[in-house]
């Protein structure tokens, strides 16, 4: 285990360095440029010169890169070009924003699929099972956006019961309001990430329930509620905790739609902000972090599935 450990640390490093180096250079090759942008249409080109010196965009890229890499060494995520204002202190801010949307909508979503999922796998020819299938089929063809206008249209617009959008100025401090500001997208996001989810937890467990050990604890008289619960949980783990990485990776990126269908000022609107403006700080930066978020996310989760199931560390000595 402390072999693999180190392996996989070794690894997430590794991987954190090139998905930072690869975002840096292709940001810096797609189309458009900062200084234009800020100084506007009518810039003379010695006033596009000048920003681009203000900004260090006339340095050469290896030199930006370099520069770029030590200050995050030091925990310097640089200045936006548009606000004047340190990357990582917005970062902070709109945290308490996103953060929540995303767990809470992932959590959800994973109360509502697990069980929705087994259910379907074990009554796949019943009317319930088949209800189940159609109706998460169904979910994944509709656009996130498009459920959270129409959440928006029945609840908020029609009963008055929850806001249409936006966060309150104090933040967490008005706890409350802050709540019911992100009920709607919370099962926006859930909604979407059900649908598609219960399809793979389904598969995964039909896959564990035709296996030999299910159908030999059935023969030695077993009961089928007690072989699931024994048997089928803990080998479903493994797949469903892959299943469940993705699915949180796919509720953070949900988040920089949903935060613009409901005007939250998160990193997703941050994002976009940065993306229209070519705020190269904010969007390598924003990207870099979500990437490291999500590649410690499956550095935790390998090491738990190496936990639940001895067979993966039994497979990796022998396989050397």
């Amino acid at each position: 285990m402390l072999h693999f450990l180190l392996r996989r640390s070794c690894f997430l490093i590794l991987y954190t360095f090139l998905t930072g180096s690869i975002c840096f250079f292709v940001l810096r090759i797609l189309p458009g440029d900062a200084a234009l942008t800020l100084t506007g249409l009518e810039a003379t080109a010695e006033d596009i010169q000048q920003a681009k010196a203000a900004l260090g965009l006339d340095k050469n890229v290896l030199v930006q890169y370099t520069d770029w890499v030590r200050s995050l060494m030091h925990g310097n995520l640089g200045y936006s070009y548009l606000t004047k204002l340190p990357v990582g202190q917005e970062i902070v801010r709109r945290l308490p924003i996103t953060l929540p949307l995303s767990i809470c909508s992932f959590i959800l979503a994973s109360f509502i699929s697990i069980p929705l999922g087994i259910i379907a796998a074990v009554h796949k020819k019943d009317a319930v099972g088949m209800s189940i299938s159609a109706v998460s089929a169904a979910g994944v063809a509709v656009p996130a956006f498009w459920i959270g206008i129409i959440l928006v249209w029945i609840v908020a617009l029609r009963l008055h019961l929850l806001p249409a959008g936006g966060f309150p100025r104090e933040g967490w401090g008005n706890s409350a309001a802050a709540v019911r500001s992100l009920v709607l997208p919370v099962f926006t996001v859930a909604a979407v990430m059900s649908a598609s989810l219960i399809r793979y937890v389904r598969s995964a467990a039909q896959d564990v329930l035709r296996q030999d050990y299910i159908r030999t604890a059935r023969s030695l008289g077993f009961s089928a509620f007690a072989v699931r619960i024994k048997h089928g949980l803990r080998n479903m783990a493994v797949p469903i905790m892959t299943i469940l990485d993705i699915e949180f990776t796919s509720s953070l990126l949900g988040a920089v739609v949903i935060e613009n269908v409901f005007a939250l000022p998160g990193l997703g609107a941050f994002l976009l902000q940065g993306v229209r403006s070519r705020d190269f700080p904010v969007v390598q930066d924003i990207i870099f972090l979500i990437t490291f978020f999500v590649l410690v996310i499956g550095f935790i989760i390998d090491i738990l599935q190496h936990m639940i199931d001895p067979r993966l560390s039994y497979q990796e000595r022998h396989s050397k």
